[in-house]
């Protein structure tokens, strides 16, 4: 079998690029680098594991938990996984049954009353209250669905019901202007993420900016989000400064406009929420993309919360990832036509 490139891959397996670098980061998958241009090939092995990644994720195993369980050989250590996660599942899918008995009877009762003037009766509290007392929770709901094995597709199609965002998971936000510190690598190794941060982190220790500017915040972004000139993809951080700060080199002072954005909070590694923001962004009825806000890909920027405490010392990467959070953020804009029926 030949070799495929990374962004071949992320084509056929419909998984993001950023999604890619990150399993090789944390020692998912090894990819082969093309010395001359750059660019990343993945071998027979390495797509098995992607494809095996990508079923355990759509079944809603963690990161951490795939990487406990490709790394070890031993398939007690799976099954412990899986046990613990049909647990939660169970517990989740009771919850999900009792909401639903009682909308239904909810249903029943309004049904039954249709031509009577019950709204205020039939939601009082003890109209309520009636109503759940009545249900029966002796049974699981799960007990009373018939035992099937899922085909690959309805795999797929839960997955994409599961993890469509709605107008909960989703915030609007609106990031201020800011002069900011850039940091930028492209095609370096161990990879321009961990150079910039390490970039960023001794700016902070020399700037004693935790000190100076506990208000800052900090952003990064693919820049660019693909090989260029056989350089490799590269990646820049905004770290937020006072206006009379001063930056030194290789750092470069420039100014972020800010601006409104939808925004959804992820654990580090979760990248393939993007593709779901994306979609909850073009299916808003308020709000549209605004494209090339910024450089990088499109104006999509990640602020990497309490960045502060992202880096305990005397801790591994994966230890140091474990509680990070990250909010992915799409630049947006009212839609026009919002904005001309508000003006009716």
């Amino acid at each position: 079998m030949e070799l495929q490139i990374i962004s071949q891959v992320s084509k056929d397996y419909g998984i993001s690029v950023r999604m890619l670098r990150y399993y090789e980061q944390i020692g998912l998958i090894n990819s082969i680098r093309n010395e001359e241009n750059s660019y990343r090939f993945y071998d027979e092995t390495a797509l098995k594991r992607i494809h095996l990644i990508i079923i355990l994720r759509k079944l809603r195993v963690p990161i951490k938990q795939i990487s406990d369980i490709l790394n070890n050989q031993d398939a007690s250590a799976a099954v412990e996984i899986f046990e613990r996660n049909i647990s939660e599942l169970d517990e989740e899918i009771t919850s999900l049954s009792a909401v639903k008995s009682i909308l239904l009877r909810f249903t029943e009762e309004l049904r039954e009353k249709a031509d009577m003037q019950v709204k205020f009766d039939l939601l009082s509290d003890t109209a309520a209250l009636s109503v759940i007392d009545s249900l029966s929770f002796s049974k699981n709901y799960i007990n009373n669905v018939k035992e099937h094995v899922p085909t690959m597709e309805e795999l797929n199609k839960a997955d994409e019901k599961l993890r469509k965002l709605t107008n909960r998971d989703v915030r609007i936000i609106y990031l201020p202007p800011a002069a900011v510190a850039s940091a930028y690598a492209v095609g370096c190794e161990p990879g321009p993420e961990l150079v910039t941060d390490d970039m960023v982190q001794r700016f902070i220790k020399d700037a004693d900016l935790k000190s100076k500017y506990p208000a800052s915040r900090h952003y990064g972004f693919n820049n660019p989000d693909e090989p260029v000139h056989g350089e490799g993809h590269g990646y820049e951080r905004y770290i937020t400064i006072p206006e009379n700060m001063e930056v030194p080199e290789p750092l470069i002072k420039k100014h972020f406009a800010g601006g409104l954005y939808a925004a959804h909070t992820i654990p580090m590694g979760a990248w393939d929420a993007w593709i779901a923001l994306h979609e909850w962004v073009g299916n808003n009825g308020y709000y549209e993309h605004n494209w090339g806000t910024i450089e990088g890909v499109c104006g999509w920027i990640e602020e990497h919360l309490n960045y502060w405490n992202w880096h305990t010392p005397g801790l591994t990467m994966e230890e140091n990832d474990k509680n990070k959070q990250i909010d992915l953020m799409i630049p947006i804009k009212e839609k026009i036509s919002k904005i001309n029926n508000t003006a009716k």
